[in-house]
């Protein structure tokens, strides 16, 4: 018996006018597309505010992420770019992996790259206050 699913009625155009498979493809490229020109931004203004106080002593250092500028600068700047490799090694894993072997690699994924946001604010917030 032939396959009758709504699916057969369907032309071309409409089939392919959904956003894939995934039914997100666009917007995962569209966030991985603004986080790339956020870190275009971010890293040279992070490069900046971390290179003088590079090697200084601890009171400085503490002295200097107390200011309002260079803290959100390095928190914005970590924040975005483990976001950025959680959806880029996402993309990855989704496309060479396949069932369980997947869901664990995109959940392990997503626990180290919120962990170590969560490390480095805490770390940050430290240093600050």
């Amino acid at each position: 018996m032939p396959d009758m699913s709504s699916s057969t009625y369907l032309s071309n155009r409409k089939r392919a006018e959904g956003l894939g498979a995934a039914k997100s493809g666009t917007e995962h490229y569209w966030g991985m597309i603004q986080s790339s020109v956020a870190l275009l931004i971010l890293v040279p203004l992070f490069v900046f505010t971390f290179g003088p106080i590079l090697g200084a002593s601890f009171e400085e250092v503490q002295a200097y992420y107390s200011r309002p500028f260079p803290a959100i600068v390095a928190a914005l700047t970590l924040t975005v770019s483990w976001l950025h490799f959680k959806n880029g090694a996402q993309t990855a894993i989704e496309d060479y992996t396949r069932g369980m072997t997947r869901k664990l690699s995109i959940i392990a994924v997503t626990c180290i790259a919120y962990a170590a946001i969560a490390a480095g604010l805490f770390a940050l917030v430290a240093l600050a206050l």
